[in-house]
């Protein structure tokens, strides 16, 4: 039966337990915010692990840059990677300001530096900016998350835009490029580039196929640019997330009418909570996934992928 009891959120991650009642089966109301959507007016909240991820100093002294990091699946590989001893800059667009400034407060309290670097990715000049005001304010890079994304569903392909589908590859994917190609201004060998890419890199919705495209593009890319910069001691890997609840979903990324089901569709019958991508995040940032490169860790509740 779906439920929207939230005591749950407060488990920790390390705690042996059954993945299916980790999390209720959520039941969201419809409801919807304009793009890009704010967790703070979600309804449930999504849980980003400020009370269910603990540490174990896997990322000690490390400087990471977090696009999308304010709320969502950023948020929460923000909030693991200062649990595990690294400074994060979080990367979002100025009307998420109330949603990064919570995410800051969790890595503060946490006992690491939080840095602002708020920022339009529709324009290259401020992509290179955000690069540089991370590093200059960190003291240095060593982990990109190439997170941030725009997901918009449509009712057919008649019905999408130009205009939304040249935002959505300038976000999701040509954004990519030149804030990756800025960062390896900074990247020294043993950093870590990750990249997030989809389930629709396999299993295309038709009301998301614009985004499914560039999901598909961000798999390529991963997994040639890793060959790339292997030499170099620059690691290249992809998260790719299934159904997870984050403000992309009620503002547009799916049909409102399609939300009170959301994720149950998956062999867990639940949709994931946010945190539950971070670890995925911290192993391929961490030193010991050295020999793992142009690998896609396929998070998604148990959907077959290739």
């Amino acid at each position: 039966m779906a439920s929207e009891d939230t005591d749950t959120t407060q488990t920790d991650q390390l705690v042996f337990q059954d993945p299916v009642k980790r999390y209720p089966v959520i039941s969201p109301p419809e409801q919807t915010q304009e793009e890009p959507g704010l967790q703070s007016e979600m309804t449930p909240k999504p849980d980003i692990g400020e009370f269910s991820y603990r540490g174990t100093g896997r990322l000690e002294g490390r400087k990471a840059l977090v696009t999308g990091g304010d709320s969502g699946i950023g948020a929460a590989v923000a909030v693991a990677f200062a649990r595990e001893g690294a400074d994060v800059a979080i990367h979002y667009l100025p009307e998420e300001e109330v949603d990064a400034d919570e995410v800051v407060r969790i890595i503060t309290e946490t006992g690491r530096q939080a840095v602002k670097v708020p920022g339009d990715l529709i324009d290259p000049e401020q992509c290179r900016d955000i690069v540089r005001r991370a590093a200059e304010e960190l003291g240095g890079l060593d982990i990109l998350v190439n997170n941030a994304g725009k997901q918009v569903a449509n009712e057919s392909l008649e019905e999408t835009p130009d205009e939304q589908i040249q935002q959505t590859f300038q976000i999701n994917i040509i954004a990519m490029f030149t804030l990756t190609r800025e960062a390896l201004k900074h990247l020294p060998a043993g950093s870590a580039i990750i990249n997030t890419t989809s389930i629709q890199a396999y299993e295309p919705s038709p009301p998301l196929l614009d985004y499914a495209a560039t999901k598909a593009a961000i798999n390529n890319f991963s997994k040639g640019l890793a060959q790339e910069l292997a030499p170099k001691g620059i690691r290249v890997n992809a998260v790719a997330p299934g159904p997870i609840w984050t403000p992309i979903q009620p503002s547009h990324g799916q049909p409102t009418e399609d939300l009170p089901e959301f994720g149950q569709s998956v062999p867990l019958g639940r949709a994931g909570q946010p945190t539950e991508l971070a670890p995925a995040y911290v192993f391929l940032a961490s030193p010991e996934s050295s020999y793992v490169l142009g690998e896609t860790l396929n998070v998604n509740g148990g959907s077959p992928t290739p």
